[in-house]
């Protein structure tokens, strides 16, 4: 299995980088597979989140499509997948996506709530404000 960083999954869905494009698509579409996926892990996956608001100005909806695409490729095995679902759900709803992340993988390891100091994540279910 190979790890797959945030720029290769920027680069292969922005396609602004010819070359790098070019090796991104090649490698997503030759070298991953579903006996040998390409793996993601939880921190690439809330920076794509970020890098394509951002940077991007990708609307909601096209960064869900995105991640939507991502979990249901059996080529790549996503980490905490069902913590993965289960954000890209709230964040449909409006929910900030590495927020919802951060509690949905709390509440798997065992915590009643996440203490944060971010009023709008405070809102939310899973988490408490000081």
């Amino acid at each position: 299995m190979t790890g797959i960083d945030t720029n290769v999954l920027v680069r292969f869905l922005a396609q602004d980088n010819p070359e790098q494009a070019r090796k991104a698509s090649r490698f997503l579409t030759r070298d991953c597979t579903a006996e040998r996926p390409g793996f993601i892990n939880r921190i690439v996956l809330c920076e794509l989140v970020w890098v394509l608001e951002s940077a991007y100005g990708y609307p909601r909806e096209q960064v869900a499509m995105s991640l939507d695409m991502i979990l249901r490729t059996k080529q790549l095995a996503v980490e905490d997948q069902p913590e993965a679902w289960l954000s890209l759900r709230e964040y449909r709803e409006g929910a900030d996506f590495a927020d919802a992340f951060i509690a949905a993988v709390n509440r798997r390891r065992g915590c009643d709530r996440t203490l944060t100091f971010d009023r709008r994540a405070g809102r939310r279910s899973g988490f408490d404000l000081p």
